[in-house]
């Protein structure tokens, strides 16, 4: 059995489990989702925004949705540290209450489960589930099947100072996870949340994540995703947001594991003055796979957008970015820039890019670009000669490359935890200490 048959009839035995499963909009809204994955399957490569990514792999697996769960304590206590903030854990797609530890909330704060909104209040959190329309079918299939995932809703004016980490954690053998993150952030609210995806152990997974952001006027909200599932597993992530009249959103995306990984992330200015930072940077090898989608919708005059993403690629691994800037007509103001820059560490990694400006408005700012590198061989020969063998020299100048990204971290603990993350993986890591990037 295929995956997709198995998620479809999956779905008929699960879905009087799932929670909020009494409620009679949420149950009709799972159905229609799943109606339309059923019907259109799996995107196809010949799907111009799926046109360098083939799930035909992914669908070959076969998984469940109910592993035999243990208690991943030090997998929890390693990625914690002794870094401060607000952590939920997350187990094979459920909340562990025994490993979260939400910690001290200012006033006007909450922070909890989807699976508890949805069994408790399921009518508040409506509005912002989203609905079986929304993107491509995998989206899809993740409304119809996720029940759990973090859920923040942070009032007018009100700063969560500690960064809020939602930590998912695969125990289990070839099991699928669907969690679906809901942040509404009021008036004037600022908040970071930091999503980490990890594996204990080296099988088979898959991850279907989605992510949305409802960003009130003036509100700013920073969010870091850390992929680092293992060689073996299938990840495919949305992040989706909403901003009104001068919001930011600040994204890093940072995708390091996974056989299969994408990340798409949509987000859209519906008022004036909104801001978005979209910054990304992986790391592929092996025979590994990684796509990240963006797309930006410059609605609203006055608009303002940077997009920097950066690619590591060794042996036979392959990337792809696309990425998208629609200025809508009457949409005067607008400032956007794009740029993707790819390193090539062997003459058999690949890196497709796609930047595309979509502009119907005239008084605007916008440039895109890309380029597809190698090391510097001066670089190298002026590393070597002061003494470094190759292997040293060489993950000097990626670590270099690296740095770009990893600076736009504008918290030093999250920055280092980025900097750790990528250090551990390449060339030479043992000899860099704790040489600054």
């Amino acid at each position: 059995m295929s995956a997709l048959e198995s998620f479809t009839t999956g779905f008929k035995a699960s879905a009087g489990s799932l929670a909020g499963a009494g409620v009679p909009w949420l149950a009709a809204l799972r159905q229609r989702a799943i109606d339309r994955f059923a019907q259109e399957g799996w995107p196809l490569t010949r799907q111009e925004s799926w046109h360098h990514t083939s799930l035909a792999l992914l669908d070959q697996q076969s998984f469940t949705q109910r592993g035999e769960v243990r208690t991943p304590t030090e997998v929890v206590r390693s990625l914690r540290g002794d870094e401060a903030g607000h952590w939920v854990v997350f187990v094979d797609g459920r909340y562990s209450p025994g490993l979260s530890d939400v910690g001290s909330l200012p006033s006007g704060v909450r922070i909890g489960a989807l699976s508890e909104a949805l069994s408790t209040n399921p009518d508040e959190i409506q509005a912002h589930l989203g609905d079986e329309s929304n993107g491509s079918s995998p989206e899809a299939l993740n409304l119809a099947l996720a029940d759990d995932g973090i859920c923040i809703h942070v009032a007018r004016a009100t700063q969560v100072e500690l960064p809020i980490h939602a930590v998912f954690i695969t125990v289990s053998k070839q099991v699928a996870n669907f969690t679906r993150n809901v942040i509404v952030l009021d008036n004037g609210a600022q908040a970071t949340l930091v999503e980490h995806f990890v594996n204990d152990g080296d099988s088979a997974s898959f991850s279907n994540s989605v992510l949305r952001v409802a960003l009130a006027p003036d509100a700013q909200f920073v969010h870091l995703k850390l992929q680092q599932e293992s060689e073996q597993a299938f990840h495919l992530g949305v992040s989706d947001i909403a901003q009104q009249q001068g919001s930011k959103y600040t994204s890093h995306s940072m995708s390091f594991g996974a056989r299969l990984s994408r990340h798409d992330i949509n987000t859209h200015f519906n008022g004036e003055h909104c801001e978005t930072l979209l910054n990304g940077l992986y790391y592929v090898n092996g025979k590994r796979h990684v796509d990240n989608h963006t797309y930006i919708d410059h609605a609203s005059p006055n608009g303002f957008s940077r997009e920097y993403y950066r690619g590591i690629l060794a042996d036979t691994a392959r990337g792809v970015f696309g990425g998208r800037i629609r200025v809508a007509p009457m949409s005067d103001g607008t400032d956007a820039v794009q740029r993707t820059d790819s390193l090539l560490l062997s003459r058999m990694a690949r890196a497709d890019a796609r930047p595309e400006l979509e502009i119907y408005a005239e008084e605007v700012k916008c440039a895109h670009g890309a380029t597809v590198g190698a090391l510097d061989e001066e670089s190298m020969f002026y590393l070597r000669s002061r003494g470094l063998d190759e292997s040293h020299a060489r993950g000097i100048l990626i670590y270099a490359f690296a740095a770009q990204a990893i600076d736009r971290i504008a918290s030093e603990p999250l920055q280092q935890r980025v900097t750790r993350a990528i250090r551990s993986l390449l060339p030479g890591s043992e000899r860099l200490g704790d040489m600054a990037l």
